[in-house]
């Protein structure tokens, strides 16, 4: 049991330290533009990646727990997963905010950076601010 508790605690430890670096470079991803911001898009997806790499373990690491303590644990996972759910979309809206025109049109003509309809009506809504 205590072996568990340690896993899930540096587990724990692990998604915050991800989570804040993530919420970190989303802020950040508005003020690059071209290449860089690309570079930066592309390190905090591979860090959702293994965010969600990490719940899944904690996933598996709660069904190993005695049954006292699993509640708690399991409850703590489903809010680890609705934070990174969070992130995610930031991180979508972050890619297309404060762009400029022309990237903006690349972005939503492209699709390359567009990963769904609701980024295409964000972009559009900003494209068409005054």
């Amino acid at each position: 049991m205590m072996s568990d508790m340690t896993a899930m605690e540096e587990f724990e430890h692990q998604f915050a330290t991800l989570s804040a670096d993530i919420t970190s470079k989303i802020n950040d991803i508005p003020k690059k533009h071209g290449n860089e911001k690309k570079i930066l898009v592309n390190s905090a997806e591979k860090q959702m990646d293994e965010a969600q790499e990490l719940l899944e373990q904690m996933d598996l690491e709660v069904r190993g727990i005695p049954a006292k303590d699993r509640q708690k644990y399991s409850t703590r996972v489903k809010s680890y997963q609705t934070e990174l759910t969070r992130l995610e979309k930031d991180l979508r809206r972050s890619k297309i905010a404060f762009t400029d025109l022309e990237t903006g049109r690349d972005e939503l003509f492209g699709l390359e950076d567009v990963q769904s309809s609701e980024d295409q009506v964000s972009l559009i809504i900003i494209l068409s601010l005054p």
